[in-house]
């Protein structure tokens, strides 16, 4: 007759003892992802000395002394979970709070250190892959052709923005509007696909320091993050005035929702050899899926590399009922803007008016 209550408290203790595993290991997990999140991001980078012949647990230690990691000992787990802990290399880093582990890795995986004679490459903003491929046959001699070709044909990368990029035939250059505009140091025999990884890398960061949510924000308006991209791409070759980007985001995002063709100039200028002053009717006849004079909807991808000022607006442009802009052309660099057909040819009549 004691069997039975013998066999209930057993049950009861094995229950209890499994409730206590899971809660356990629930417990482990939580804490392994919150020590394997990037540190809060920052602008201010941070110079990290690796001596010769330091150990990759010693490398740890420095980089959460430095507050580029949260938690050394996790760090140095992670490193022999991916099979890289005898890869880093020595030398002077400077790195960024708010990179994510793996970009981490890679920096100290391929001694991309600080050096000295490094040349630098200002890729300013608004500019295109051809204008970005130009710009490092200058600083750096190599071929305009393969800079672009290795854009396009690339594969060999760790930045996570890659991965928001669709396999579209009909993207011009796959890569184009995510190499970030921003001034980098490097050695002069730096391999192109180092070069165009460290700019997505700068994009990864940028991102990261966007308020929590903009991707539930975006994902709410039924885009994805390359479309977003390729909305801050247009507003990047649109506006000069900051103040204005959310504005001309609203009229992009109100004529996508009335399914007006988006009429976007600088669309048309991206497919001709070199920029014109102004366009003439049979520019805006120029067959292409990027030409939003022909094809109704967004184009296929970026037409730029977006500003980070131009992909917040992308994520939250203003909210307005304008349909319509013009330029003011009285040397302000800034627009008319208008909700209706008949306010937007008075904009254009007052705009010629400051010719």
């Amino acid at each position: 007759m004691t069997a039975g209550p013998r066999m209930a408290l057993g049950k009861k203790i094995a229950i209890i003892i499994i409730i206590v595993f899971l809660a356990g290991a629930a417990g482990i997990g939580w804490y392994a992802r919150q020590t394997l999140r990037p540190m809060p991001s920052s602008d201010q980078p941070v110079r990290v000395v690796i001596p010769s012949g330091t150990g990759s647990s010693a490398i740890a230690q420095k980089l959460e002394q430095s507050g580029l990691i949260p938690n050394a000992t996790m760090f140095t787990l992670y490193l022999k979970y991916k099979g890289q802990g005898d890869k880093l290399q020595a030398g002077e880093y400077e790195l960024t709070p708010g990179m994510s582990l793996d970009a981490i890795i890679d920096v100290l995986n391929k001694g991309l250190t600080i050096k000295e004679q490094g040349v630098k490459l200002t890729v300013p903003e608004g500019f295109t892959v051809k204008q970005i491929a130009e710009k490092v046959n200058q600083q750096f001699g190599t071929e305009a052709g393969l800079f672009v070709k290795a854009a396009q044909e690339g594969n060999h990368y760790t930045a996570h923005s890659f991965s928001y990029i669709p396999d579209n035939p009909q993207v011009n250059n796959r890569l184009e509007g995510y190499l970030f505009p921003e001034t980098y140091e490097w050695k002069k025999d730096i391999p192109i696909e180092d070069m165009l990884d460290q700019m997505m890398l700068e994009l990864d960061k940028k991102l990261a320091s966007l308020p929590d949510g903009w991707q539930e924000s975006i994902r709410s308006r039924g885009q994805t993050v390359h479309q977003m991209m390729t909305v801050a791409s247009l507003i990047e070759r649109e506006v000069v005035l900051d103040e204005e980007r959310p504005l001309v985001a609203s009229v992009i995002y109100n004529r996508l929702s009335k399914s007006m063709p988006l009429q976007i100039d600088a669309t048309v200028q991206y497919l001709l050899d070199k920029p014109k002053e102004r366009l003439f009717e049979k520019d805006l006849q120029i067959e292409s899926p990027y030409n939003t004079y022909l094809h109704p909807g967004l184009p296929p991808g970026p037409i730029a590399s977006p500003s980070l000022a131009s992909i917040k607006a992308a994520i939250q442009p203003a909210d307005t009922k304008y349909l319509f802009y013009v330029t003011k052309k009285d040397g302000s660099k800034g627009h008319l803007f208008a909700e209706t057909y008949e306010q937007h040819q008075q904009n254009i009549a007052a705009s010629k008016k400051n010719q």
